[in-house]
């Protein structure tokens, strides 16, 4: 019975952590309509992580702010020499700055940091990396920070690109890389769908994936600084695993990184609608690297007839052994995408 007491309080402690920051002005409210508790119930929770150093209170006692109490707030600075190295760099100073942690969650991090930082040396341009980390008892927060070229106007270059756009779309399909003899190009996509949340802020672009949620998004900003910025957020309790994140996109039974998810919505430029054969070729771009390709239709309300038909028609014929799957479709939508295979299966017949 005990146990069972320990559990719940620890439970009910969690849901806090988890929750205090953003419902400050009815944290009492919320965990005791939760767990079907009294409100002085919570308050001996509240009281026991104020004990505990885990959380702080401010303001008044009619309307108090609750914050969490960081646990770590490190800051490094590394020089870009030939002899830096991402490896040494977490084994001597980001490993034990985020330690302890359960084994899978710094399992992550090791992938994460290592394959971040090493961008940043292989590719920034830049001079310098600066490291933040960040920890209270819910989560841990990295940022790496480089003065270099920016991550989103190298790839357009290197690329021949539209715009640095273009350039995060590409991104979020994976298996993109300016060095293919040195890196698979898998990298930032497998460590963007491993964090709670991963961000990348370069020039006037902010581009970002939030776990648990397939569609990527970007925003753009009327400054642009140089360099590149990649902020990733992890809870200390998750129970993801890097092979969990790795077999989401494997088809088959050889392991290789065939599935991927394109975010339809990042095709469109402004308020311009996904109408032309031009956009959906942009679409498509490297789309056959892949075994299975989803097209996340969310936030696209409508497309028009040549778009669809040159991906559900024309590639689709010309790719019998990819399979195309669409998903989060309007009924507009899904009204041109099924013309588009009707058309093909008329021809087929």
């Amino acid at each position: 019975m005990t146990s069972k007491v320990r559990e719940k309080g620890e439970q009910v402690r969690s849901f806090i952590l988890a929750n205090i920051e953003s419902h400050n002005g009815d944290i009492a409210a919320l965990v005791a309509n939760k767990f079907g508790i009294t409100r002085q119930a919570v308050n001996k929770h509240l009281v026991r992580l104020r004990e505990q150093g885990t959380i702080v209170k401010e303001g008044s006692a009619r309307s108090p702010v609750y914050k969490m109490v960081p646990m770590v707030a490190k800051t490094f600075v590394y020089h870009l020499t030939p002899t830096l190295q991402e490896d040494v760099v977490w084994s001597s100073a980001i490993k034990e700055a985020v330690l302890p942690l359960p084994d899978n969650v710094l399992n992550i991090w090791h992938h994460g940091f290592t394959e971040m930082f090493n961008n940043a040396i292989d590719h920034s341009g830049g001079t310098e990396i600066l490291v933040t980390v960040k920890k209270n008892a819910l989560s841990t927060e990295i940022m790496i920070a480089d003065n270099g070229i920016g991550i989103f106007k190298k790839i357009q270059t290197e690329f021949d690109l539209l715009d640095e756009r273009h350039a995060i779309f590409e991104l979020a399909k994976g298996k993109l890389t300016t060095d293919p003899r040195n890196h698979s190009g898998e990298g930032i996509f497998f460590t963007s769908r491993m964090f709670d949340t991963f961000e990348i802020l370069s020039g006037g672009l902010y581009f970002g994936h939030e776990r648990g949620k397939p569609e990527d998004w970007l925003l753009e900003r009327s400054k642009a600084d140089n360099g590149t910025s990649v902020f990733m957020q992890l809870n200390n309790h998750t129970s993801r695993t890097t092979k969990k994140v790795f077999d989401e996109y494997t088809e088959g039974d050889d392991y290789g990184f065939d599935k991927t998810v394109v975010p339809v919505n990042l095709a469109k430029y402004g308020m311009d609608e996904l109408i032309s054969r031009s956009q959906a070729k942009r679409l498509l771009a490297r789309v056959e690297l892949f075994k299975k390709v989803i097209f996340d239709f969310k936030n696209v309300e409508q497309i028009g007839q040549a778009f669809a038909d040159q991906i559900f028609r024309v590639f689709a014929n010309d790719h019998p052994e990819i399979i195309l799957q669409p998903i989060n479709t309007s009924e507009a939508v899904r009204e041109m995408i099924s013309r588009a295979q009707a058309h093909r299966s008329a021809e087929e017949g």
